[in-house]
Protein backbone atom coordinates (compact mmCIF):
# COMPACT_ATOMS: atom_id res chain seq x y z
CA UNK A 1 0.00 0.00 0.00
CA UNK A 2 1.43 3.39 -0.99
CA UNK A 3 1.25 6.55 1.10
CA UNK A 4 -1.71 7.96 -0.83
CA UNK A 5 -3.96 4.91 -0.33
CA UNK A 6 -2.93 4.68 3.34
CA UNK A 7 -3.95 8.31 3.80
CA UNK A 8 -7.38 7.66 2.31
CA UNK A 9 -8.13 4.77 4.70
CA UNK A 10 -6.85 6.48 7.86
CA UNK A 11 -9.68 8.36 9.64
CA UNK A 12 -9.32 11.96 10.73
CA UNK A 13 -9.41 13.06 14.35
CA UNK A 14 -12.85 14.61 13.76
CA UNK A 15 -14.18 11.32 12.44
CA UNK A 16 -12.88 9.44 15.49
CA UNK A 17 -14.40 12.00 17.85
CA UNK A 18 -17.75 11.81 16.05
CA UNK A 19 -17.88 8.10 16.85
CA UNK A 20 -16.44 8.02 20.35
CA UNK A 21 -17.31 11.35 22.01
CA UNK A 22 -20.84 11.71 23.43
CA UNK A 23 -22.37 9.43 20.80
CA UNK A 24 -25.83 8.49 22.18
CA UNK A 25 -26.15 5.44 19.91
CA UNK A 26 -22.84 4.08 21.12
CA UNK A 27 -23.84 4.73 24.74
CA UNK A 28 -27.06 2.78 24.19
CA UNK A 29 -25.13 -0.25 22.94
CA UNK A 30 -22.65 0.04 25.82
CA UNK A 31 -25.52 0.17 28.32
CA UNK A 32 -27.05 -2.98 26.84
CA UNK A 33 -23.76 -4.86 26.94
CA UNK A 34 -23.20 -3.72 30.51
CA UNK A 35 -26.53 -5.01 31.85
CA UNK A 36 -26.00 -7.07 34.96
CA UNK A 37 -27.16 -10.66 34.79
CA UNK A 38 -25.78 -12.96 37.50
CA UNK A 39 -26.26 -16.05 35.31
CA UNK A 40 -24.05 -14.53 32.60
CA UNK A 41 -21.55 -13.16 35.12
CA UNK A 42 -21.00 -16.69 36.41
CA UNK A 43 -20.61 -18.00 32.85
CA UNK A 44 -23.57 -20.36 33.23
CA UNK A 45 -25.60 -19.48 30.14
CA UNK A 46 -23.90 -22.10 27.93
CA UNK A 47 -23.72 -24.87 30.56
CA UNK A 48 -26.39 -27.55 30.17
CA UNK A 49 -26.01 -28.74 33.75
CA UNK A 50 -26.84 -25.23 35.02
CA UNK A 51 -29.87 -24.94 32.75
CA UNK A 52 -31.06 -28.32 34.03
CA UNK A 53 -30.61 -27.17 37.63
CA UNK A 54 -32.60 -23.99 37.02
CA UNK A 55 -35.36 -25.79 35.14
CA UNK A 56 -35.50 -28.48 37.82
CA UNK A 57 -36.00 -25.78 40.43
CA UNK A 58 -38.75 -24.11 38.39
CA UNK A 59 -40.54 -27.42 37.80
CA UNK A 60 -40.41 -28.67 41.39
CA UNK A 61 -43.74 -27.91 43.14
CA UNK A 62 -42.05 -28.16 46.54
CA UNK A 63 -39.49 -25.44 45.83
CA UNK A 64 -39.51 -21.85 47.07
CA UNK A 65 -40.45 -20.12 43.78
CA UNK A 66 -44.14 -20.03 44.71
CA UNK A 67 -45.49 -21.33 41.37
CA UNK A 68 -46.52 -24.76 42.69
CA UNK A 69 -46.91 -27.22 39.82
CA UNK A 70 -48.01 -24.57 37.28
CA UNK A 71 -44.80 -24.44 35.24
CA UNK A 72 -44.25 -28.20 35.41
CA UNK A 73 -47.75 -28.87 34.07
CA UNK A 74 -47.39 -26.25 31.34
CA UNK A 75 -44.05 -27.72 30.23
CA UNK A 76 -45.28 -31.33 30.18
CA UNK A 77 -48.51 -30.41 28.36
CA UNK A 78 -46.67 -28.50 25.65
CA UNK A 79 -44.22 -31.35 25.13
CA UNK A 80 -46.98 -33.96 24.92
CA UNK A 81 -49.28 -31.83 22.74
CA UNK A 82 -49.60 -33.55 19.38
CA UNK A 83 -47.06 -36.24 20.27
CA UNK A 84 -48.39 -39.31 18.49
CA UNK A 85 -46.69 -42.03 20.51
CA UNK A 86 -49.39 -44.29 21.91
CA UNK A 87 -50.15 -44.38 25.60
CA UNK A 88 -50.76 -42.04 28.45
CA UNK A 89 -50.32 -39.42 29.63
CA UNK A 90 -51.62 -37.16 26.89
CA UNK A 91 -51.60 -33.38 27.14
CA UNK A 92 -55.24 -33.50 28.25
CA UNK A 93 -54.42 -36.07 30.94
CA UNK A 94 -51.76 -33.71 32.30
CA UNK A 95 -54.16 -30.74 32.12
CA UNK A 96 -56.62 -32.55 34.40
CA UNK A 97 -53.98 -33.88 36.79
CA UNK A 98 -52.66 -32.75 40.14
CA UNK A 99 -48.86 -32.75 40.07
CA UNK A 100 -48.30 -31.18 43.48
CA UNK A 101 -46.69 -34.46 44.59
CA UNK A 102 -44.13 -34.42 41.78
CA UNK A 103 -40.49 -35.08 42.58
CA UNK A 104 -37.88 -33.57 40.26
CA UNK A 105 -34.39 -35.07 40.25
CA UNK A 106 -31.73 -33.16 38.29
CA UNK A 107 -28.77 -35.23 37.02
CA UNK A 108 -30.13 -38.50 38.33
CA UNK A 109 -27.93 -41.32 36.98
CA UNK A 110 -26.80 -39.02 34.13
CA UNK A 111 -30.42 -38.20 33.18
CA UNK A 112 -30.68 -34.41 32.97
CA UNK A 113 -34.10 -34.22 34.64
CA UNK A 114 -36.24 -37.03 36.00
CA UNK A 115 -39.82 -36.21 37.02
CA UNK A 116 -41.85 -38.62 39.15
CA UNK A 117 -45.52 -38.30 40.09
CA UNK A 118 -46.47 -41.20 42.42
CA UNK A 119 -50.11 -40.06 42.56
CA UNK A 120 -50.49 -40.44 38.80
CA UNK A 121 -47.98 -43.25 38.27
CA UNK A 122 -46.02 -41.17 35.74
CA UNK A 123 -42.30 -41.02 35.02
CA UNK A 124 -40.76 -38.44 32.66
CA UNK A 125 -37.19 -38.60 31.39
CA UNK A 126 -36.09 -35.16 30.17
CA UNK A 127 -32.95 -34.83 28.05
CA UNK A 128 -31.67 -31.25 27.83
CA UNK A 129 -29.43 -30.16 24.94
CA UNK A 130 -28.15 -26.58 24.81
CA UNK A 131 -25.06 -26.88 22.59
CA UNK A 132 -23.82 -30.47 22.80
CA UNK A 133 -24.97 -33.21 20.42
CA UNK A 134 -26.69 -36.51 21.14
CA UNK A 135 -24.68 -39.68 21.58
CA UNK A 136 -25.81 -42.62 19.48
CA UNK A 137 -27.69 -44.67 22.12
CA UNK A 138 -28.02 -42.05 24.83
CA UNK A 139 -31.82 -41.76 24.86
CA UNK A 140 -32.40 -45.51 24.69
CA UNK A 141 -30.03 -46.04 27.63
CA UNK A 142 -31.82 -43.46 29.77
CA UNK A 143 -35.23 -44.96 29.04
CA UNK A 144 -33.96 -48.42 29.98
CA UNK A 145 -32.57 -47.11 33.27
CA UNK A 146 -35.88 -45.41 34.13
CA UNK A 147 -37.94 -48.42 33.01
CA UNK A 148 -35.95 -50.96 35.01
CA UNK A 149 -35.92 -48.75 38.12
CA UNK A 150 -39.52 -47.52 38.22
CA UNK A 151 -41.81 -49.40 35.83
CA UNK A 152 -40.65 -52.96 36.50
CA UNK A 153 -40.18 -52.67 40.25
CA UNK A 154 -42.82 -50.20 41.51
CA UNK A 155 -46.36 -48.94 41.00
CA UNK A 156 -45.40 -46.50 38.23
CA UNK A 157 -47.23 -47.38 35.02
CA UNK A 158 -46.35 -44.71 32.41
CA UNK A 159 -42.92 -43.67 31.13
CA UNK A 160 -42.44 -40.83 28.65
CA UNK A 161 -39.37 -39.12 27.23
CA UNK A 162 -39.00 -35.40 26.48
CA UNK A 163 -36.19 -33.94 24.37
CA UNK A 164 -35.53 -30.26 25.12
CA UNK A 165 -33.22 -28.48 22.69
CA UNK A 166 -32.06 -24.98 21.96
CA UNK A 167 -32.24 -25.58 18.22
CA UNK A 168 -34.35 -27.66 15.85
CA UNK A 169 -32.71 -30.96 16.69
CA UNK A 170 -35.01 -33.97 16.66
CA UNK A 171 -34.54 -36.86 19.09
CA UNK A 172 -33.29 -40.08 17.56
CA UNK A 173 -35.80 -42.05 19.65
CA UNK A 174 -39.52 -41.93 18.84
CA UNK A 175 -40.40 -42.29 22.54
CA UNK A 176 -39.14 -38.74 23.13
CA UNK A 177 -41.37 -35.75 22.42
CA UNK A 178 -39.43 -32.69 21.18
CA UNK A 179 -39.77 -29.22 22.69
CA UNK A 180 -37.60 -26.12 22.22
CA UNK A 181 -36.33 -23.42 24.53
CA UNK A 182 -38.44 -20.75 22.81
CA UNK A 183 -41.49 -22.70 24.03
CA UNK A 184 -40.00 -22.77 27.56
CA UNK A 185 -39.68 -18.99 27.40
CA UNK A 186 -43.30 -18.50 26.29
CA UNK A 187 -44.64 -20.97 28.85
CA UNK A 188 -42.74 -19.37 31.71
CA UNK A 189 -43.99 -15.93 30.69
CA UNK A 190 -47.57 -17.22 30.52
CA UNK A 191 -47.35 -18.83 33.95
CA UNK A 192 -46.01 -15.62 35.47
CA UNK A 193 -48.68 -13.48 33.77
CA UNK A 194 -51.55 -15.73 34.86
CA UNK A 195 -50.69 -15.72 38.56
CA UNK A 196 -53.17 -13.99 40.84
CA UNK A 197 -50.48 -13.30 43.47
CA UNK A 198 -47.06 -11.88 42.54
CA UNK A 199 -43.88 -13.78 43.23
CA UNK A 200 -41.37 -12.47 45.72
CA UNK A 201 -39.04 -9.78 44.39
CA UNK A 202 -36.02 -12.10 44.59
CA UNK A 203 -37.72 -14.93 42.69
CA UNK A 204 -39.15 -12.57 40.06
CA UNK A 205 -35.73 -10.97 39.50
CA UNK A 206 -34.03 -14.35 39.08
CA UNK A 207 -36.67 -15.63 36.65
CA UNK A 208 -36.40 -12.43 34.60
CA UNK A 209 -32.63 -12.89 34.41
CA UNK A 210 -33.19 -16.43 33.18
CA UNK A 211 -35.75 -15.28 30.62
CA UNK A 212 -33.18 -12.82 29.29
CA UNK A 213 -30.70 -15.68 28.85
CA UNK A 214 -33.25 -17.70 26.86
CA UNK A 215 -34.28 -14.68 24.77
CA UNK A 216 -30.73 -14.07 23.68
CA UNK A 217 -30.00 -17.76 23.09
CA UNK A 218 -32.95 -18.22 20.72
CA UNK A 219 -32.77 -14.69 19.27
CA UNK A 220 -36.11 -13.58 20.77
CA UNK A 221 -34.58 -10.52 22.44
CA UNK A 222 -36.13 -7.64 20.49
CA UNK A 223 -33.91 -5.11 22.28
CA UNK A 224 -30.86 -7.01 21.12
CA UNK A 225 -32.20 -7.26 17.56
CA UNK A 226 -32.89 -3.51 17.57
CA UNK A 227 -29.35 -2.88 18.80
CA UNK A 228 -27.91 -5.12 16.10
CA UNK A 229 -29.72 -2.99 13.53
CA UNK A 230 -28.43 0.14 15.28
CA UNK A 231 -24.90 -1.29 15.21
CA UNK A 232 -25.15 -1.75 11.45
CA UNK A 233 -26.30 1.87 11.12
CA UNK A 234 -23.38 3.05 13.25
CA UNK A 235 -21.06 1.06 11.02
CA UNK A 236 -22.47 2.67 7.89
CA UNK A 237 -22.10 6.16 9.41
CA UNK A 238 -18.60 5.56 10.80
CA UNK A 239 -17.28 2.93 8.44
CA UNK A 240 -13.80 4.37 7.99
CA UNK A 241 -13.16 4.69 11.74
CA UNK A 242 -14.48 1.22 12.56
CA UNK A 243 -12.63 -0.42 9.68
CA UNK A 244 -9.45 1.22 10.93
CA UNK A 245 -10.09 -0.05 14.49
CA UNK A 246 -10.82 -3.59 13.30
CA UNK A 247 -7.85 -3.63 10.94
CA UNK A 248 -5.48 -2.53 13.69
CA UNK A 249 -7.16 -4.33 16.58
CA UNK A 250 -7.39 -7.96 17.58
CA UNK A 251 -9.70 -10.15 15.57
CA UNK A 252 -11.17 -13.45 16.72
CA UNK A 253 -10.21 -16.81 15.30
CA UNK A 254 -13.74 -17.27 13.99
CA UNK A 255 -13.75 -13.83 12.34
CA UNK A 256 -10.47 -14.64 10.61
CA UNK A 257 -11.85 -18.00 9.48
CA UNK A 258 -15.04 -16.40 8.14
CA UNK A 259 -12.93 -13.80 6.32
CA UNK A 260 -10.89 -16.60 4.75
CA UNK A 261 -14.10 -18.21 3.47
CA UNK A 262 -16.15 -15.19 2.42
CA UNK A 263 -13.37 -12.74 1.63
CA UNK A 264 -11.94 -9.57 3.14
CA UNK A 265 -13.86 -6.32 3.53
CA UNK A 266 -17.13 -7.86 2.34
CA UNK A 267 -20.38 -6.13 3.22
CA UNK A 268 -24.05 -6.50 2.46
CA UNK A 269 -25.10 -7.12 -0.31
CA UNK A 270 -21.81 -8.34 -1.80
CA UNK A 271 -21.99 -11.63 -3.71
CA UNK A 272 -19.19 -13.99 -2.69
CA UNK A 273 -18.09 -17.29 -4.20
CA UNK A 274 -17.29 -20.30 -2.05
CA UNK A 275 -16.14 -23.08 -4.32
CA UNK A 276 -18.76 -23.27 -7.06
CA UNK A 277 -21.47 -21.79 -4.84
CA UNK A 278 -22.55 -18.13 -4.56
CA UNK A 279 -23.84 -16.39 -1.46
CA UNK A 280 -24.99 -12.88 -0.61
CA UNK A 281 -23.08 -11.74 2.46
CA UNK A 282 -25.28 -10.20 5.18
CA UNK A 283 -23.33 -9.68 8.39
CA UNK A 284 -20.62 -11.13 10.62
CA UNK A 285 -19.39 -10.83 14.19
CA UNK A 286 -16.97 -12.59 16.53
CA UNK A 287 -18.88 -15.90 16.60
CA UNK A 288 -21.34 -15.95 13.69
CA UNK A 289 -21.71 -14.99 10.04
CA UNK A 290 -25.01 -14.62 8.16
CA UNK A 291 -25.68 -14.91 4.44
CA UNK A 292 -28.21 -16.09 1.86
CA UNK A 293 -27.66 -18.46 -1.04
CA UNK A 294 -27.73 -16.17 -4.08
CA UNK A 295 -30.64 -18.14 -5.53
CA UNK A 296 -32.75 -17.45 -2.43
CA UNK A 297 -31.76 -13.80 -2.50
CA UNK A 298 -32.90 -13.46 -6.11
CA UNK A 299 -36.20 -15.28 -5.51
CA UNK A 300 -36.88 -13.02 -2.51
CA UNK A 301 -36.49 -9.91 -4.66
CA UNK A 302 -33.24 -8.59 -3.25
CA UNK A 303 -32.92 -5.58 -0.94
CA UNK A 304 -35.73 -3.62 -2.60
CA UNK A 305 -38.47 -6.04 -1.50
CA UNK A 306 -40.09 -5.28 1.88
CA UNK A 307 -41.34 -8.17 4.01
CA UNK A 308 -43.77 -6.92 6.70
CA UNK A 309 -42.85 -8.29 10.11
CA UNK A 310 -39.21 -8.88 9.19
CA UNK A 311 -38.01 -5.28 9.21
CA UNK A 312 -35.93 -5.90 12.35
CA UNK A 313 -35.12 -9.53 11.56
CA UNK A 314 -31.54 -9.98 10.38
CA UNK A 315 -31.34 -8.18 7.01
CA UNK A 316 -35.11 -7.96 6.63
CA UNK A 317 -35.68 -11.17 4.67
CA UNK A 318 -38.20 -13.85 5.74
CA UNK A 319 -35.52 -16.54 5.33
CA UNK A 320 -32.03 -16.54 6.76
CA UNK A 321 -29.00 -18.81 6.93
CA UNK A 322 -26.11 -18.35 9.30
CA UNK A 323 -23.16 -20.21 10.75
CA UNK A 324 -22.16 -20.10 14.41
CA UNK A 325 -19.15 -21.49 16.26
CA UNK A 326 -19.59 -22.96 19.74
CA UNK A 327 -16.86 -24.18 22.06
CA UNK A 328 -17.08 -27.44 24.00
CA UNK A 329 -16.56 -27.70 27.74
CA UNK A 330 -12.91 -28.62 27.26
CA UNK A 331 -12.27 -25.12 25.86
CA UNK A 332 -10.41 -26.50 22.83
CA UNK A 333 -12.75 -28.43 20.57
CA UNK A 334 -16.08 -27.22 19.30
CA UNK A 335 -18.39 -27.29 16.34
CA UNK A 336 -19.63 -25.17 13.51
CA UNK A 337 -23.38 -25.24 13.00
CA UNK A 338 -25.31 -24.17 9.91
CA UNK A 339 -28.78 -22.74 10.57
CA UNK A 340 -31.72 -22.14 8.28
CA UNK A 341 -34.76 -20.32 9.63
CA UNK A 342 -38.10 -18.87 8.58
CA UNK A 343 -38.60 -15.57 10.38
CA UNK A 344 -41.46 -13.49 11.83
CA UNK A 345 -43.53 -12.71 8.72
CA UNK A 346 -46.65 -10.71 9.50
CA UNK A 347 -48.59 -12.55 6.78
CA UNK A 348 -49.33 -15.86 8.52
CA UNK A 349 -50.61 -17.41 5.30
CA UNK A 350 -47.35 -16.69 3.51
CA UNK A 351 -45.30 -17.89 6.48
CA UNK A 352 -47.29 -21.13 6.57
CA UNK A 353 -46.92 -21.63 2.82
CA UNK A 354 -43.14 -21.14 3.01
CA UNK A 355 -42.79 -23.61 5.88
CA UNK A 356 -44.98 -26.17 4.15
CA UNK A 357 -43.13 -25.87 0.84
CA UNK A 358 -39.72 -26.17 2.52
CA UNK A 359 -40.89 -29.01 4.76
CA UNK A 360 -42.29 -30.91 1.77
CA UNK A 361 -38.80 -30.93 0.23
CA UNK A 362 -37.54 -33.00 3.14
CA UNK A 363 -40.55 -35.32 2.99
CA UNK A 364 -40.14 -35.91 -0.75
CA UNK A 365 -36.42 -36.65 -0.46
CA UNK A 366 -35.31 -38.26 2.79
CA UNK A 367 -31.68 -37.72 1.81
CA UNK A 368 -32.11 -33.97 2.29
CA UNK A 369 -31.64 -32.81 5.88
CA UNK A 370 -34.71 -30.59 6.06
CA UNK A 371 -37.38 -30.88 8.73
CA UNK A 372 -39.34 -28.51 10.95
CA UNK A 373 -40.31 -29.29 14.50
CA UNK A 374 -43.98 -29.59 15.39
CA UNK A 375 -45.92 -26.34 15.72
CA UNK A 376 -43.79 -24.46 13.20
CA UNK A 377 -46.89 -23.07 11.49
CA UNK A 378 -48.80 -22.23 14.68
CA UNK A 379 -50.20 -18.73 15.08
CA UNK A 380 -47.78 -16.63 17.10
CA UNK A 381 -44.75 -18.71 16.14
CA UNK A 382 -42.01 -16.36 14.92
CA UNK A 383 -38.84 -18.38 14.36
CA UNK A 384 -38.81 -21.85 12.78
CA UNK A 385 -35.58 -23.63 11.94
CA UNK A 386 -35.37 -26.43 9.42
CA UNK A 387 -31.85 -27.84 8.92
CA UNK A 388 -31.03 -31.21 10.51
CA UNK A 389 -27.69 -33.01 11.03
CA UNK A 390 -26.10 -29.61 10.55
CA UNK A 391 -23.13 -29.64 12.93
CA UNK A 392 -19.49 -30.04 11.90
CA UNK A 393 -16.70 -30.77 14.35
CA UNK A 394 -13.75 -28.45 14.91
CA UNK A 395 -10.76 -30.03 16.67
CA UNK A 396 -9.26 -26.69 17.71
CA UNK A 397 -11.48 -23.60 17.95
CA UNK A 398 -8.34 -21.45 18.22
CA UNK A 399 -7.14 -22.48 14.76
CA UNK A 400 -8.70 -20.32 12.00
CA UNK A 401 -7.69 -22.84 9.33
CA UNK A 402 -9.62 -25.64 11.01
CA UNK A 403 -12.63 -23.40 11.56
CA UNK A 404 -12.64 -22.29 7.93
CA UNK A 405 -12.36 -25.93 6.80
CA UNK A 406 -15.46 -26.76 8.86
CA UNK A 407 -17.34 -23.78 7.37
CA UNK A 408 -16.39 -24.92 3.86
CA UNK A 409 -17.56 -28.43 4.69
CA UNK A 410 -20.89 -27.19 6.05
CA UNK A 411 -21.64 -25.06 2.99
CA UNK A 412 -20.60 -27.75 0.49
CA UNK A 413 -22.49 -30.42 2.38
CA UNK A 414 -25.77 -28.47 2.17
CA UNK A 415 -25.47 -27.41 -1.48
CA UNK A 416 -28.29 -29.77 -2.52
CA UNK A 417 -30.53 -28.46 0.28
CA UNK A 418 -29.88 -24.86 -0.82
CA UNK A 419 -30.88 -25.69 -4.40
CA UNK A 420 -33.97 -27.69 -3.42
CA UNK A 421 -35.26 -24.93 -1.15
CA UNK A 422 -34.75 -22.30 -3.86
CA UNK A 423 -36.92 -24.33 -6.22
CA UNK A 424 -39.54 -24.91 -3.52
CA UNK A 425 -39.98 -21.30 -2.40
CA UNK A 426 -39.97 -19.78 -5.90
CA UNK A 427 -43.65 -20.49 -6.72
CA UNK A 428 -44.77 -19.48 -3.22
CA UNK A 429 -43.01 -16.13 -3.40
CA UNK A 430 -44.17 -15.48 -6.95
CA UNK A 431 -47.81 -16.18 -6.07
CA UNK A 432 -47.60 -13.84 -3.08
CA UNK A 433 -45.95 -11.06 -5.06
CA UNK A 434 -48.57 -11.27 -7.81
CA UNK A 435 -51.33 -10.92 -5.21
CA UNK A 436 -49.88 -7.71 -3.77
Amino acid sequence: MDGTSAHRTTPTLDEIEALLVNNPDLHRIQAHLGRFNPIKVMGMEHMEIRHSAILGWLMDPQESHGMGDAFLKAFLMEAMRGHDVAGKPTALDILQSDLSDAEVRPEWRSIDLLVLSPRNGWVFVIENKVHSALHSNQLDRYMEIAHSTFIRSSHYSCLKGIFLSLNDEDPNDSRFAPIRYDAVYQLLEQVLASRSHPLSAEVAAFINHYLQIIREAVRMDQDRLDLEKLAREIYRDHKRVLDFIVENGKSTDFAMAAEAVFGENVKYPDVVSVGDMSFVYLNGDMAAVSFLPEGWFDVLGGPAQVWPGCEKYWAGFPLITWIRLTTSADGTSGRVKLYGEVGPLKDHGLRTALIQSIGQVGKDNARLRIKFQKGATDEGKRYSRFFQQNTFAVDDVHDPDRISAAIHKALKSFDDEFDAIREAIGPVIQTWLEAQ
